[in-house]
Formats: C-alpha cells, sequence, structure tokens
C-alpha cells in the first residue's frame, strides 16, 4: 500500500469517527434533557405560587404582576350604562339597559339644604319642598366581613311542676352545626369552596385572605371543612345522582384529566 492509499485511509476512519462521535453528542444531549425534565417533574414546584420575576411587583411575600389589561379591554366607544330612571335607549333589539341593575338592591341618597340655607335669599321666607331631581346612579362595592354568631338556647320553666317536683323544663329545638365541634358555617365552608373550585383560589392564598379580614385561619383546618362537608353533606347527593344515571342505557362524559392545586 502506498502512502496515498494509507493517508486517504486514514482520512476515511477519521472522518467515519467524527460522525459517530457527534452522533453519540446528540444521544448525550438528549438523555441530559430527558433527565432534567424528569427531575423537574419529580422534584419541581407543584403549586401556583412563583417566585419573582422581572416586571413583577413584589410585596411582602406576594407577588403581583403588573398586566395591562385594563388598557387592553378599554373602548371609550361603549358607552357607560344608563341608569334606568332616564330615558332608556335600546342598544340592541330586546334589550335594556335598566336590566343590568334590576336585580341589585338599591337605596337613595337625597341630599337636603341645611336648616340656615331654607330660607329664600329674595324675600325671606322659608323655602318649602317642591320635589327631587335625579342627579346620577352609582354602583357601590361592600366588601366581604365576618362576625361571630353565639348561639343560645332559651330555657323555659313551669313554676307549677316545679313547686311539686314534676319535671317542668322546656327548651326550643336548635339546628345541627354544618360540622360537630366547629365553628364552621354553610355560609363561610359554601364561601371557601367557592373559591376553590370556581374562582381557582389556592387555600394558602384564602388562609392570608382570612387572616386579612381579621380571624387567622389555617389552609388545614379550611381543608377538613372541604373534606368532612363533602363527605357528610355532598357523597348522599353524588351516590344518589349515581343512581339515577345508572338508570340510563347510554351515559357521556368528558373525561379530560384536571390537575388540582392546593
Amino acid at each position: 500500500m502506498d502512502n496515498n492509499s494509507l493517508i486517504k485511509t486514514l482520512q476515511d476512519t477519521i472522518e467515519s469517527q467524527n460522525k459517530t462521535i457527534e452522533g453519540l453528542r446528540e444521544e448525550l444531549k438528549k438523555a441530559n434533557e430527558n433527565i432534567e425534565y424528569l427531575i423537574k417533574k419529580l422534584y419541581g414546584r407543584k403549586t401556583e405560587k412563583t417566585s419573582a420575576i422581572d416586571g413583577q411587583l413584589v410585596i411582602s411575600d406576594m407577588e403581583l404582576g403588573l398586566f395591562n389589561e385594563a388598557e387592553k379591554e378599554m373602548d371609550s366607544s361603549i358607552p357607560e350604562p344608563i341608569p334606568f330612571e332616564e330615558p332608556i335607549k335600546r342598544t340592541r333589539k330586546g334589550y335594556k339597559r335598566k336590566e343590568l341593575f334590576k336585580d341589585l338592591p338599591s337605596q337613595d341618597l337625597i341630599f337636603r339644604l341645611e336648616e340656615s340655607q331654607q330660607i329664600c335669599p329674595i324675600d325671606g321666607n322659608r323655602l318649602s319642598v317642591a320635589g327631587k331631581k335625579f342627579i346620577r346612579s352609582e354602583i357601590r362595592y361592600i366588601p366581604a366581613e365576618i362576625s361571630v354568631v353565639n348561639i343560645y338556647q332559651e330555657t323555659y320553666e313551669c313554676r307549677k311542676c316545679k313547686k311539686e317536683n314534676r319535671p317542668g323544663i322546656f327548651n326550643p329545638n336548635t339546628p345541627e352545626p354544618v360540622l360537630q365541634h366547629s365553628y364552621a358555617t354553610a355560609s363561610s365552608v359554601a364561601w371557601t369552596m367557592y373559591q376553590k373550585f370556581v374562582q381557582s383560589v389556592p387555600l394558602y392564598r384564602q388562609e392570608k385572605d382570612w387572616k386579612q379580614i381579621g380571624f387567622p385561619i389555617s389552609r388545614a383546618t379550611l381543608s377538613n371543612w372541604i373534606i368532612k362537608t363533602s363527605e357528610e353533606w355532598l357523597s348522599p347527593v353524588v351516590d344518589r345522582l349515581q343512581e339515577e344515571l345508572l338508570k340510563d342505557k347510554y351515559l357521556h362524559a368528558d373525561e379530560t384529566p384536571v390537575q388540582v392545586l392546593n
């Protein structure tokens, strides 16, 4: 074998080895990516709480994202609803803007002249009320509040039975608590479930909300409320629904998996 043939053979061998090395590097890269993905899947963060990132305002241990939702949703061409006391404009067939207010509780706020101002500046006679003029309607938001309800049972006695040593003590019936040995009520449990499953508010955020309105309560207690009321009050309803559903020949269901975060 001459020198040229030997050199060509060596070059082919080197090129083949380089291709093999490049292929091994690609396989190693893919393997590392798979390992990193599996590690994140196994040990990664499993709550909605995220760390601060660029573009966010950090207050205490809460991260508040700065979004421009208001600017995006603004449409100056859409007028505000006209209060129902004024002449009503129809925005589309069969729709009246006063429908926005019909199911809301309403109250009147009337501004009156001070006693000293109820004198006519022309002839000095006292002014009389002639009517009232509508100015505008406003929407007032009342934040949530909590209060403690102490439940007592009034006791009655028959004085005659007492004198004659007969049992004469009587008490009215009181409703059973939502959960035994718990201060939970239907409203507090319903609000917790609504926030959790409808508004997608995790329990650790609800825990902060309860603390901010003056009642520190742990997420473990909130979790117990959800689980125990579901077992004692909602499970019988679910069982009954299952009985009714199984009476049909065909059932259709959406079995898309959903991850639930605490």
